[in-house]
């Protein structure tokens, strides 16, 4: 599973800020690599870093082998929070499409067996 991360000029893209998000999204996903050909994850700041406006914004885009990409958002006090909360709204979408993937290759092979 390859993770790509980009940040818009707002956002400090370090490479330490780069492995922290990585890290925290194949943590999250790990146990549907083998699904997963490639994930990016786009970190924005809304608010540009003005003050006042502290809120980063987390997009997952994950592309499951022989599928469309599935999206995810999520906006949170920081980048890290940001990517923790759209990673788990995307390990819960993929576990959704996963799973009536599966329950539609029953039925067929269940139909076939009759």
């Amino acid at each position: 599973m390859r993770i790509e991360v980009s940040t818009d000029n707002s956002i400090d893209g370090s490479e330490g800020l780069e492995n922290v998000i990585r890290d925290m999204v194949q943590n999250e996903l790990t146990h549907l690599e083998d699904h997963i050909s490639r994930i990016e994850v786009h970190l924005s700041d809304p608010g540009g870093g003005t003050k006042g406006e502290t809120e980063k914004h987390c997009m997952l885009e994950a592309r499951l082998k022989g599928q469309q990409p599935t999206v995810v958002t999520h906006t949170a006090l920081t980048a890290e929070q940001a990517t923790k909360g759209a990673a788990s709204k995307m390990k819960s979408s993929l576990g959704s499409i996963l799973g009536k993937q599966a329950d539609d290759h029953q039925r067929i092979r269940g139909h076939l067996e009759d």
